[in-house]
């Protein structure tokens, strides 16, 4: 497999001979404004441009993976852009009316056992935030991917650690784990995603697995910076298991 960061939590999976576009955020830098009750209010979203063309983002995708629907994840210029006959993944059917709202046609509900060209995808749980906080983010989803010549992966989605994470791992103990590591917050709630410390417990969980950290420094309110986190990675003694790519990046397993 080879995983590619586009940005934020936008990555490109090529798994099993076919290419996953997975939470498309596409616009270009600065297209809307800061997300509110945050850092960085001066600074417009995205922080940062695409490393590539949207054409070079888009071209031979096979499908299109959205864990959810909040804009960062799923955007007006990915509506844009996108096939309106690509095939579409989401988390349930209130996602999906919305999508098919959009102009897409084949959109799938993800289940536990949904099969795509030999590939099995199994939608896990996870937690956008702790506490109060998730009456306003709301429901999120990871996925699995699993085929017989291909190491299995976990794509967290936005979560924070919590016990269905570890439940994934203990499950299906997946050797590739992508993490949405930017802890980003609001002034109150505290973290949305993982943060360091959650990034700690996943490795203490899958010692053995490779860890990829995405969603960094791309909106306005991240708080844990790549250095940050390398940072601490290197006083963990656990560097070589965490990898923080760059916008464009890319890493085959």
């Amino acid at each position: 497999m080879n995983i590619k960061l586009i940005r934020n939590a936008t990555i490109v999976v090529e798994y099993a001979a076919r290419k996953f576009l997975i939470d498309p955020f596409l616009a270009d830098k600065g297209a809307y404004p800061p997300f509110p009750n945050s850092l960085r209010q001066d600074q417009n979203n995205p922080l940062v441009s695409l490393p590539t063309s949207i054409d070079n983002i888009i071209s031979d995708v096979d499908a299109v993976i959205v864990t959810h629907l909040h804009l960062d994840h799923y955007d007006d210029a990915a509506k844009e852009v996108l096939p309106k006959n690509i095939k579409m993944f989401v988390q349930n059917e209130e996602d999906a009316n919305i999508v098919k709202n959009d102009g897409f046609s084949n959109i799938e509900v993800l289940q536990e056992d949904t099969v795509f060209d030999d590939i099995q995808l199994i939608k896990t749980k996870g937690e956008h935030g702790r506490g109060e906080i998730l009456k306003m983010t709301g429901l999120v989803c990871g996925i699995v991917f699993k085929h017989q010549n291909e190491k299995t992966l976990y794509v967290a989605g936005d979560t924070v650690w919590y016990r269905d994470v570890r439940e994934v791992i203990d499950t299906h103990k997946p050797e590739i784990i992508v993490v949405n590591a930017g802890d980003n917050q609001f002034f109150e709630g505290g973290s949305l995603v993982m943060g360091k410390d959650d990034v700690y417990e996943v490795y203490k969980a899958a010692p053995n697995s490779k860890i990829m950290a995405v969603h960094m420094e791309a909106v306005n309110h991240w708080t844990l910076s790549r250095k940050e986190l390398r940072n601490f990675a290197t006083e963990k003694g656990i560097s070589p298991n965490v990898l923080i790519p760059k916008d464009g990046e890319s890493y085959s397993f």
